[in-house]
């Protein structure tokens, strides 16, 4: 398999189209589309591999002693999906400013101390490039919607062992892939 050229089908502010040419490994000529938020081309022909598009937070609140989870309007599913903060990093941004950040945004809850976080990954490769990096952070606070813009509808949860068991469980929910791995490992016995 081997990539030759790009081009873009589509671009606006925030996604791009683009049309991947490649010989497949019978050595015939191929094409592959894809959604990105790179403007000047994917990442596999930018070399941007290794840069974060976004964050994903895993919030343990020390007080309650439970994870923070949002409840979210999505557009794409068109009802409200189980999920955990997340958000883009602003260019020019750390990635724990934008975990500070998107946390307080999102929830109201503010950032004590961050435990980890996880190499650049990938959310959905077959059919964007966009990467994020997860982190474990404690939280504490009240949580508030007052960050939230008109765009958005989330409602912060919190969830023990036993109710994340249940959320993971009950397959009438729309859940993030993400959210459900971290909610069946704490349930399982552990977060760290």
């Amino acid at each position: 398999m081997k990539l030759t050229t790009f081009n873009t089908l589509f671009s606006d502010r925030f996604l791009s189209l683009f049309e991947i040419k490649y010989i497949d490994r019978e050595g015939q000529p191929n094409t592959w589309q894809l959604v990105s938020r790179e403007k000047k081309g994917p990442k596999c022909f930018t070399g941007r591999l290794e840069t974060a598009d976004a964050v994903v937070i895993v919030p343990y609140h020390r007080e309650r002693k439970q994870l923070a989870v949002i409840r979210e309007f999505r557009i794409a599913l068109g009802g409200f999906q189980y999920g955990f903060p997340a958000g883009l990093v602003e260019p020019g941004e750390s990635v724990e400013t934008a975990v500070r950040r998107e946390l307080m945004e999102e929830t109201g809850l503010t950032v004590v101390r961050h435990h980890r976080t996880s190499p650049v990954v990938f959310s959905s490769s077959g059919i964007t490039d966009e990467s994020v990096i997860i982190a474990h952070v404690d939280c504490v606070g009240d949580p508030s919607d007052a960050g939230n813009s008109a765009s958005e509808q989330i409602e912060t949860l919190f969830v023990g062992k036993t109710e994340a068991e249940r959320l993971c469980r009950d397959d009438t929910l729309l859940m993030d892939v993400k959210t459900w791995l971290v909610l069946s490992g704490f349930a399982a016995g552990g977060l760290w």
